[in-house]
């Protein structure tokens, strides 16, 4: 009986030839760098690694730091507008509510800066969600301050809207409590961290 021998290299497709997929060229040994789904040669990786740093570097200069501003007291403006109007609906404080002041005083900042980011938004940003934080929980203890004069009969009112620093004070500490101190960290971790300057990758070594 004639014995039938297989080569077993020759029932092994040919491994699929890796390219580069900004040049075509060709991938061999250490000439590979590997970005997600794609593999770039390292010439091509550099150059597009160079092209993205000027992107980001772009992000943190020239910065318009007015209109910054603008777009961040909005934005304080309108989370501590929520966090109110929901307290005045419902008759219930709800902390939690008060998060979205730092998402939305970090997304005006960095919308009306032109998408902007940079450590300096950063401390526009936390210093006006700060402000507007302790301005949303003036207008909240007030409201139920003054609701509870008016159950008792009482003909005197808190001003909602007021410029003595002292009452201010007054109103903001009155019940001012641990959870006030979490939902503040949480505001300000937001405000802080939506204008945060982009980071790139480390480079793969060689």
């Amino acid at each position: 009986m004639t014995e039938i021998t297989t080569d077993p290299t020759s029932a092994t497709p040919a491994a699929a030839t890796a390219t580069c997929a900004r040049c075509d060229r060709t991938l061999i040994g250490d000439d590979r760098v590997d970005a997600d789904d794609r593999a770039f040669c390292r010439s091509c990786h550099e150059t597009l690694r160079h092209q993205l740093e000027l992107s980001v570097g772009a992000m943190s200069t020239d910065i318009n730091y007015p209109m910054a501003f603008v777009g961040a007291v909005l934005g304080g403006a309108a989370g501590a507008a929520l966090w109110w109007g929901f307290t005045v609906l419902t008759r219930i404080s709800f902390g939690l509510i008060a998060v979205a002041i730092g998402y939305a005083v970090g997304w005006g900042t960095v919308r009306f800066a032109g998408n902007k980011r940079s450590r300096g938004l950063q401390v526009l940003s936390a210093a006006v969600a700060l402000a507007g934080y302790f301005v949303a929980t003036y207008l909240v203890n007030a409201t139920f301050i003054n609701k509870a004069l008016a159950e008792r009969g009482d003909g005197q009112r808190i001003e909602l809207f007021t410029m003595d620093p002292a009452l201010f004070t007054r109103v903001v500490a009155l019940g001012f409590g641990l959870m006030d101190f979490v939902f503040l960290a949480i505001v300000l971790w937001q405000a802080w961290q939506m204008p945060a300057p982009l980071r790139l990758p480390n480079r793969t070594g060689a």
